[in-house]
């Protein structure tokens, strides 16, 4: 995977690219950087509202923050465009994390 300044460096000659956006807000995680992770995450699913692993992850992010409500909004767009997709096994992995939130 490309580090962090690699991917800033490819976004500025296309910041349209959905899967540099997700990989930047990755590599952001991994820094502890969680709000310029979560700025990432919410460009990858402004440039592709299907992009279900940034759902996954944003969301398992905003749980982790305690910011359980955003957690529940963002799992939950995520599952339904895991379902449209048909993509059932992103669709388990985000039911799994809607169940941990609970009710």
């Amino acid at each position: 995977m490309p580090t962090k300044e690699q991917l800033e460096a490819l976004l500025r000659d296309d910041p349209e690219d959905v899967f540099r956006n997700y990989g930047l807000a990755m590599a952001l995680l991994k820094e502890g950087r969680e709000d310029d992770a979560l700025d990432s995450f919410d460009r990858a699913i402004e440039l592709d509202e299907g992009y279900v692993a940034a759902y996954f992850h944003k969301g398992r992010l905003l749980m982790n923050l305690g910011r359980t409500d955003e957690a529940r909004a963002t799992l939950t767009r995520g599952l339904s465009a895991a379902k449209q997709a048909s993509n059932e096994q992103s669709a388990g992995e985000i039911s799994e994390l809607l169940a941990e939130l609970g009710d």
